[in-house]
């Protein structure tokens, strides 16, 4: 990394893009990194967890099986690539950092890489939000099944009411939500830092 002698060697807007880059890119990493981890553990925990079924008795409508769960996995991929691209950011504020111009990106270059990984995250969201919806019906189905009442009720089988494994999976896929919304939160925040920083007078 460039010492502040070259740091101040290089365009003001530049300098004051550095540090956001630098600091903003580290703690979405972090963040992404750490709900990433929890979300993929209790994925695991809930597909290892089910037992083999008979296929005449296959769970079709269990959360842990269901498309919701696929979708699920399509987020969490997405939040994978969503931390490579947070951590992107830290190698760019360093690449920013040379005192060669021709190895320093320009703003159209920086706000490119920027756009990439906000639409990474939009993507991701909009995986995990079908997934979203894909677990809550199969939740409402189990719900609904609580209504008939008397043998109905005694006919249904352990896994045809709500689990707390159920509950598992929906609180892994709020925290790829989450961990989404960070993400698009720093690269709409970075857009709109190194807009206003370019812009600026020396």
């Amino acid at each position: 990394m460039s010492n502040k002698t070259d740091l101040k060697a290089l365009p003001p807007p530049v300098q004051r893009v550095i540090p956001a880059l630098r600091r903003v890119g580290w703690i979405s990493f972090w963040t992404q990194l750490v709900l990433a981890v929890v979300a993929g553990l209790i994925f695991l925990f809930a597909i290892l967890i089910e037992s083999p079924a008979p296929r005449e008795a296959a769970r079709t409508s269990n959360v842990s099986i269901g498309p919701g769960i696929f979708f699920a996995f399509l987020g969490l991929a997405a939040l994978g690539l969503s931390i490579y691209w947070a951590y992107r950011y830290t190698r760019l504020s360093q690449q920013l950092s040379s005192v060669n111009s021709k190895l320093r990106p320009g703003p159209v270059k920086t706000v490119q890489i920027v756009r990439r990984g906000l639409m990474v995250n939009l993507a991701g969201m909009f995986f995990t939000l079908i997934a979203a919806e894909a677990i809550g019906g199969i939740l409402l189905a189990k719900a609904l099944q609580y209504q008939g009442g008397g043998s109905l009720v005694t006919a249904l089988r352990p896994q045809d009411f709500i689990q707390a494994l159920d509950i598992f999976v929906v609180l892994a896929n709020t925290h790829t939500i989450v961990a989404h919304f960070i993400g698009i939160v720093t690269g709409l925040w970075l857009l709109n830092w190194i807009d206003v920083n370019t812009q600026k007078e020396p």
